[in-house]
């Protein structure tokens, strides 16, 4: 199928570029398709909203009925002491990226069902339930566009019944907005060298739960950041958030910085006992957990962020990394990335070009907001992870309040997250409470209400290089941390009979990314499984 415009992925960066590119020249031929069984099933995030690229996009999603219900109506940030013991951050003290006013409590499924209408309207066509497998070249190696994945393929690999042959898609140009860590976008980081010149890319994983709490505890419209307590007790770097939604629904996550050592850690167990803070329990007391999740974000910000452009396409969104961390927000900037690429793409067809790369894209990026308020914020990252939480936190505050971004230099990062796990030998074990059913619970209950399925008899979408690794090498130096680091239970040592055994429970996968980012050899590579598979979030 031939299109003017190939855009892989449903999120709000591929729905912005894809609107946006119809509002320019509605005779541009434009096809998204999203791995997801529907728009919205595989998206996951805080979201504390910046409306900045939707007034941008649509002046008037007011009154089209944009799914922004909730303003944000106060902000308490808690440094995190102790497991009982908390202090509230003053005002004055708090940065200016943590401030959010003007900003909305959103469920970022639903905003992107409300794009993929307004994009359908304006004319795009939309392919759930398609996964992007592979990307096509032509014979001079400019991208040519993708190919989805077949269905119907046994675990044997043979052909069943069902068998359904992928659909190859070319396109003048391709725009991937696969979301963090992408499995076309890092094949095409690595072919085109697009990270040659930055730091590697630093990630965190990010567990979030929705919950229905009674009305007096409900408080629409309250914004709550923490830091410190549980990770600081095993010298692990992140921060915890809670927000309330409309309809007395209350949102509760914690992101772990995948840059942590200790292989003992358990991102999703961590999460668990987090609830049990007086802090955060005083708003779940009463409450019933209604939605699970998780999904790693993108956090290593300019200093890590790829070459965007490469010729026939273009990286946007967090498949580029441009989300911003010292605001714990990146659906404005993707949308912007998004929007920007729209112009570019436009503008080369005008002028009959395809296939080439679009380099004016970097002077347009470079010019805009988006890429000025990444710069304002660099160093943010690097701070965190050199100084930990508390001292980071500092730097930054008088780095961006005070220097308004303008210290004569850029902190670096350089050391990957799978690079940062010492042996477990050398590392305290950590002994999680067991999770008591009212607050906290077990992996396997949490995944069943993530709604995950896919197709059982399909070949297993988790690759491992060499079979022999995670028992040889991984296990007796890190005693094998997939284990822990997978908040959906996907990898397991056995032992029985016949003596120990790796077992990939592929069935559980939420499509988190976190086991192609931390696995300490990168032994496991992340690949589509059958389109539709995965999470069916209905509003996260």
């Amino acid at each position: 199928m031939e299109y003017d415009v190939v855009i892989v992925g449903a999120g709000p960066a591929g729905l912005a570029a894809a609107c946006r590119i119809r509002q320019l020249n509605e005779d541009i031929s434009v096809c998204v398709v999203e791995k997801g069984s529907e728009v919205g099933a595989h998206i996951l995030s805080g979201a504390v909203f910046e409306p900045t690229a939707l007034n941008e996009l649509f002046p008037d999603w007011k009154e089209r009925g944009a799914p922004l219900n909730t303003e944000v109506k106060g902000d308490d940030i808690y440094v995190l002491r102790s497991d009982e013991n908390s202090i509230k951050v003053p005002n004055l003290f708090v940065p200016s990226t943590m401030h959010n006013e003007g900003n909305y409590i959103i469920s970022l499924g639903n905003l992107c069902r409300w794009l993929a209408e307004q994009a359908e309207n304006l004319g795009v066509e939309i392919f759930p339930g398609f996964a992007a497998a592979e990307v096509l070249y032509n014979e001079d190696g400019t991208v040519k566009g993708i190919a989805t994945g077949d269905m119907g393929v046994g675990m044997n690999g043979e052909q069943k019944d069902s068998y359904m042959p992928g659909m190859e898609l070319h396109a003048k140009y391709t725009l991937f907005a696969e979301g963090c860590r992408g499995h076309l976008g890092k094949q095409l980081i690595e072919r085109f060298k697009l990270d040659a010149d930055t730091d590697p890319q630093h990630y965190g994983i990010g567990v979030k739960e929705i919950w229905k709490v009674p009305t007096d505890k409900h408080q629409q419209g309250l914004v709550v950041h923490t830091a410190g307590w549980p990770l600081d007790q095993s010298g692990t770097h992140g921060g915890g958030f809670l927000y309330h939604l409309e309809d007395n629904q209350v949102v509760v996550g914690l992101i772990t910085d995948l840059a942590y050592s200790n292989p003992h850690v358990s991102p999703f167990d961590e999460f668990q006992r987090y609830k049990h803070h007086p802090v955060i329990k005083q708003y779940l007391e009463g409450g019933e957990r209604v939605a699970y999740g998780a999904r790693a974000i993108v956090k290593g910000g300019l200093q890590s962020q790829p070459k965007m452009t490469f010729p026939g396409g273009l990286l946007i969104g967090d498949n580029a990394g441009t989300l911003n961390f010292a605001k714990i927000k990146g659906n404005h900037t993707a949308m912007k990335s998004g929007m920007i690429a729209a112009e570019s793409v436009v503008e080369a067809l005008a002028a009959d070009r395809s296939n080439e790369e679009l380099t004016d894209y970097t002077t347009k990026y470079r010019d805009s907001w988006a890429w000025k308020e990444l710069h304002l914020q660099r160093n943010f990252g690097p701070a965190q992870h050199k100084w930990g939480n508390i001292f980071g936190s500092a730097y930054a505050f008088v780095d961006i309040n005070l220097f308004k971004g303008k210290l004569p230099w850029t902190l670096r990062d350089t050391k990957a997250d799978h690079a940062q796990l010492k042996p477990a030998a050398d590392c305290a074990k950590i002994d999680y409470p067991k999770p008591d059913g009212v607050l906290s619970f077990d992996k396997l209950s949490s995944v069943f209400i993530s709604n995950t399925n896919h197709e059982e008899d399909q070949p297993c979408h988790l690759v491992l290089k060499d079979p022999e690794i995670p028992l040889n090498h991984n296990l007796p130096i890190y005693d094998e941390p997939a284990q822990l680091y997978c908040p959906a239970g996907v990898y397991e040592v056995v032992e029985d009979a016949n003596g120990k055994r790796f077992q990939i429970n592929a069935q559980n996968c939420v499509h988190c990314k976190t086991c192609d980012i931390k696995d300490p050899t990168q032994n496991i590579v992340w690949v589509t499984p059958e389109g539709g598979g995965g999470p069916n979030y209905p509003n996260m």
